[in-house]
């Protein structure tokens, strides 16, 4: 058995653990591929699309975990992130093929809450990554591999506002700051999104600035403040799609990008930042500096994302690992299939820009 593997995710691991293991082996699942007499386990993956890059370089890491561990994994998803009930499907029916254990990045953490019960029920165990699923009914989801997404969005505002922040103190009138978040269903979004406005409020209000947050009512309506709209020194204006589609976010964003105290926007993931540098291809507003036009903060990588960020279209972004995710996701379910403690496991996000995008630390995390 490949117990290295197991150490290496042992040492990355950040909370409590559980220990408990498979209801069985590879040996006796017929697998929705070819069997293996090689493979220890038969392991089932939904992922959430397969419309970006992100996803793409996950489902590398998978691959190259499935090639290190000898498991067979069989990998599907939907088309986009916004097929929520195919997803739910494509889980069930996984469910159904009765597999040693499934990676699940839930594409809605409440949709699939009885599918999750199910799974449980059947003794199959499920590791969650990407994104976690806070209400899982007790004992159904055995680890979650995600990005701390609270402080992936903190770090987002606090880049962004050491740009724009002379500009909003001398501000004589109300600026505008913009955010598009593909869903307000996702828990990674969600914390993504709530990080980043927390975290741009709390900056304004150090600097003597009143806020008032509105638009997308999931996000505006967890944050309590006294101002309004009308009377707000500063407004943060949260917008979510009607779908995950870069045009789709393209039209949502590009409302806020038109109004004329709009200083900044934050695309909280690859689908929106590049919705983000869809909508400037009409409005070319995209700047270095507020004093010049609005200035734009992205998310994830991804070819169009990174060269925005080298040419100074945007003034950075920030990134996650999807590979490193998918790797650790089934190393983790490997390990717990040989009895091995398991914890959830929090990856990292960083910062880059035109400055260090090339860096030796940096550009290797950055899929195309």
């Amino acid at each position: 058995m490949k117990k290295r593997a197991v150490a290496i995710l042992t040492a990355a691991c950040m909370s409590a653990g559980v220990l408990t293991g498979c209801s069985g082996t590879g040996g006796g699942i017929v697998s929705a591929g070819d069997s293996s007499d090689n493979s220890d386990y038969h392991f089932m993956v939904i992922v959430k699309s397969y419309q970006s890059t992100y996803w793409q370089a996950a489902i590398q890491g998978i691959v190259e975990a499935e090639e290190e561990l000898e498991a067979e994994i069989d990998i599907t998803g939907p088309n986009t992130e916004s097929e929520i009930g195919e997803q739910v499907y494509m889980l069930d029916y996984a469910i159904s093929q009765e597999p040693d254990g499934i990676i699940l990045a839930a594409n809605d953490q409440n949709a699939v809450l009885e599918s999750l019960r199910d799974a449980r029920d059947a003794g199959i165990p499920v590791v969650c990554f990407d994104t976690g699923v806070p209400e899982a009914p007790e004992g159904s989801v055995v680890a979650t591999v995600a990005t701390d997404n609270d402080a992936a969005g903190a770090m987002a505002a606090e880049n962004m506002y050491k740009v724009i922040r002379d500009h909003v103190k001398e501000a004589e009138a109300q600026v505008r700051i913009g955010e598009v978040n593909q869903d307000s269903s996702s828990a990674n979004i969600t914390a993504r999104g709530m990080g980043f406005i927390r975290k741009m409020k709390e900056l304004l209000e150090a600097d003597g600035k009143s806020v008032a947050v509105v638009g997308d009512q999931y996000y505006a309506g967890q944050i309590e403040s006294s101002e309004n709209e009308k009377t707000a020194d500063v407004v943060i204006e949260t917008v979510v799609p009607m779908q995950t589609t870069v045009e789709l976010s393209a039209e949502a964003v590009g409302e806020i990008m038109r109004k004329e105290d709009t200083i900044a926007v934050f695309g909280s993931n690859q689908v929106t930042a590049e919705g983000i540098l869809a909508a400037d291809e009409e409005l070319n507003v995209l700047a270095s500096s507020p004093e010049d036009g609005i200035v734009g903060v992205g998310f994830d990588a991804g070819f169009t994302v990174k060269t925005a960020v080298a040419d100074g279209t945007l003034i950075g972004a920030v990134a996650q690992a999807p590979g490193d995710q998918g790797s650790l996701a089934v190393q983790v379910l490997y390990a717990y299939c040989e009895g091995e403690e398991v914890q959830d496991i929090e990856t990292d996000s960083f910062w880059y820009d035109a400055g260090n995008i090339n860096d030796s630390h940096i550009a290797p995390k950055l899929y195309d």
